[in-house]
């Protein structure tokens, strides 16, 4: 594989990962040697160095992609805003099936709402409405709702949001649910 293709993997890798990855990590997804990803490793922190906007933090042998600090503040403004501004119908949706069927797994949420909805958890997790759990006896991230969340609407307890033991249950939604597999189609979009 060539040294570009490579390193533009690394890139991604670095990108997509919400946690420092280390050196033997990256070597093992991408299949390449260590010493040769140490070297684009090195590259890329020099060209993110030169260019601004983005760093490539290295601590030990883990890395991971970053904004720079002289964007500090602009990105202090944004999420800011992210997390104060009002919640997408798409949001509210989200955390309504999260509320009402949680603690549930991202797979299942995508299967009801039809789309992918890695963004729109990752802005609720950000806002402190919903909380992600490791589920080790099925080794999948349950997604629930948070006491903040509850605190929010002035209720005392999830079930007493309206309908919420027909809407905890509902048939139609279990019987979709039954046929989940972990390879279930769902679109790349999100509404």
């Amino acid at each position: 594989m060539s040294d570009k293709r490579l390193k533009n993997q690394l890139e991604g890798l670095l990108f997509i990962s919400p946690k420092p990855l280390g050196i033997g990590e990256l070597a093992k997804l991408v299949a390449g040697d260590r010493p040769e990803i140490e070297k684009l490793l090195d590259e890329l922190i020099a060209e993110y160095a030169s260019r601004g906007g983005l760093q490539l933090l290295k601590l030990a042998d883990k890395y991971q992609l970053a904004t720079s600090s002289d964007s500090s503040e602009v990105i202090k403004k944004f999420v800011r805003s992210e997390i104060t501004g009002e919640l997408t119908r798409p949001s509210l949706e989200t955390l309504t099936i999260i509320a009402y069927r949680g603690p549930i797994s991202k797979a299942e949420l995508e299967i009801i709402r039809g789309v992918n909805c890695s963004l729109i958890l990752r802005n609720l997790l950000i806002r402190g409405l919903v909380e992600a759990k490791d589920d080790a006896r099925r080794g999948i991230t349950m997604y629930q709702i948070t006491f903040d969340f509850i605190k929010y609407l002035g209720i005392g307890q999830i079930s007493e949001l309206p309908d919420y033991e027909k809407l905890n249950r509902n048939n139609n939604l279990e019987k979709l649910l039954t046929g989940l597999t972990t390879n279930s189609p769902v679109q790349t979009e999100t509404k």
